[in-house]
């Protein structure tokens, strides 16, 4: 920024009904309101199994906090409509409440020439997270989401795999991780380094993050050690990462169970669906495009074969991201 050990799962097949969404307007949230059955995330991963996978991780990272995290955000969904690449609306419903509320509007979104734009619209049901109806699917999403998490926060030997979800945030905390941003501003004081599972950076992450979880940019924006503070919302903001595509990038829910299909142009870029990709999405500036053995990237991709094996399954897609160009 390792002694095997060896574990049996135990896990209990899935019923779910995971119904697509139209990515039209924003009205039609409400529509689907019941055509979608959460499914009890601790049917697919029991509390044995993992403290298992994290034998030494910090008590903070608790599974029932887990598990209430993907309780909270299957309540959520969000829909990103965008003018050109740069402007933004974005709408969040509650599914318990039935509440449609408007978090963002770019001061642009109606000017005429904005309207000019291409227009594109994408919804994200966070129930979807390890919710699809084939287990398999569900499994691996779990394994590469748990890879990446035990990567970001390990603190122990290499090669043991069992040193996962030990830190809460990242050793050097010099760097504030603060960009301009017009919608996300930091805050004077405010530290925006990496937080959580999935290590949470700069003011825009927490902005955006705050925005989709709670419906309110300021509430991470102004207190960001909320994050080392509950465990529940130190989760959420790792699976809100791992569900919302950004910029150019897909999400890496969309990229581990098949869903995003690379065009011509993503394949001339080295960009394959797979794990490889997922890791290009999490830290391809760093760790993409230097080649197989670099040490970081190498990691991720061994825990998820780890993982992987635990589970009893195999991935046959592009693990590395060594030969891939990193996003802009």
């Amino acid at each position: 920024m390792m002694k095997q050990k060896s574990v049996k799962l135990i896990v209990v097949f899935l019923i779910c009904l995971c119904a697509g969404f139209p990515v039209s307007a924003a009205f039609k949230l409400n529509n689907s309101i019941h055509k979608a059955v959460p499914v009890s995330f601790s049917s697919l991963l029991s509390p044995v199994v993992f403290n298992k996978l994290f034998p030494l991780r910090n008590k903070f990272y608790s599974y029932n906090s887990l598990v209430q995290a993907v309780q909270n955000l299957a309540q959520i969904k969000i829909q990103i409509e965008k003018r050109g690449p740069f402007i933004y609306k974005i709408t969040r419903f509650d599914k318990h409440t039935g509440k449609q509320v408007v978090v963002r509007q770019d001061k642009d979104w109606n000017e005429p020439w904005a309207q000019q734009k291409e227009y594109t619209s994408t919804i994200i049901d966070y129930g979807l997270f390890c919710n699809h109806s084939d287990q398999k699917i569900n499994q691996r999403e779990l394994a590469a989401f748990f890879a990446q998490a035990a990567h970001e926060t390990r603190d122990g030997q290499d090669g043991r795999f069992n040193d996962g979800l030990m830190l809460k945030r990242e050793l050097d905390t010099t760097n504030a991780y603060v960009a301009a941003n017009v919608f996300y501003p930091a805050i004077a004081g405010k530290r925006y380094y990496g937080r959580g599972p999935l290590q949470l950076s700069y003011n825009g992450n927490y902005g955006f993050a705050s925005d989709c979880i709670f419906g309110d940019k300021n509430k991470l924006l102004a207190d960001p050690d909320l994050i080392l503070k509950d465990p529940v919302i130190a989760f959420e903001t790792a699976i809100y990462f791992w569900m919302t595509p950004q910029g150019t990038k897909p999400s890496a829910h969309d990229v581990i169970i098949g869903k995003w299909k690379p065009s011509a142009a993503d394949q001339a870029k080295g960009w394959t669906a797979g794990f490889g990709m997922v890791t290009n999405i999490v830290n391809g500036a760093i760790e993409c495009n230097h080649g197989d053995a670099l040490p970081a990237m190498k990691n991720r991709a061994d825990y998820y074969q780890h993982y992987l094996q635990l589970f009893g399954l195999t991935d046959s897609r592009k693990c590395s991201c060594g030969s891939m160009q990193p996003f802009p």
